[in-house]
């Protein structure tokens, strides 16, 4: 995993007046916490944490007003429900070495059994245990060849060293359902009984 190195600013505004202000400069307020420490306000530059954070996960190195680097992953993004952009990032506090848990998504490979079935995710992304620098950006599932009615459960997924699951081994991931047929509409019922009179 890539470390994205962002400069950050300390701020000592605070409220609703002070968050509009820095977002109508293209950046975006955060708090940086964690291992004990005060929260650390911090404004952060919009476009270059909004291309970071298309990474899951991402570990961003903090350089605060030039005065050295903080470790930090994404904990809590908040976005405009309309125009998207970025409102506020909480931002927690790692070490070199330190683990975490951080949920990485799920993608699958592969072609289900012939019939029309369905695969459902009923996690979308599986809670794991890993190093801070070490956090793998998703795990890969086959689901070649399964029929209806099998499941793809937490302890089947093969994770990469040094990552452990923090879920129960026995929690379903991935499904596979039974297409359903459609039944006939009234109508049709109807309009076929009155061919055969």
């Amino acid at each position: 995993m890539s470390e994205v190195k962002i400069a950050a600013e300390k701020r000592s505004e605070f409220g609703k007046g002070a968050a509009r202000r820095i977002r109508r400069d293209n950046k975006v307020p955060g708090v940086l916490y964690g291992h004990g420490t005060e929260p650390l306000h911090l404004t952060l530059p919009g476009h270059e944490l909004l291309l970071a954070l298309r990474t899951p996960n991402v570990l961003i190195a903090l350089d605060i007003d030039g005065g050295g680097n903080e470790l930090a992953i994404p904990k809590s993004v908040q976005r405009d429900p309309l125009k998207g952009f970025l409102e506020h990032v909480d931002l927690l506090l790692v070490k070199r070495g330190e683990k975490v848990n951080v949920e990485i998504p799920v993608q699958t490979e592969g072609e289900l059994a012939a019939g029309g079935n369905l695969l459902e995710h009923v996690l979308n992304a599986l809670p794991v245990e890993a190093e801070a620098t070490h956090i793998p950006e998703s795990v890969t599932v086959s689901v070649e060849g399964l029929e209806a009615g099998a499941a793809v459960l937490a302890k089947d997924i093969t994770l990469p060293k040094g990552v452990s699951l923090a879920v129960e081994e026995d929690t379903v991931v991935l499904q596979v359902l039974a297409a359903q047929a459609e039944e006939p509409s009234e109508d049709a019922a109807e309009g076929g009984e009155a061919t055969e009179a």
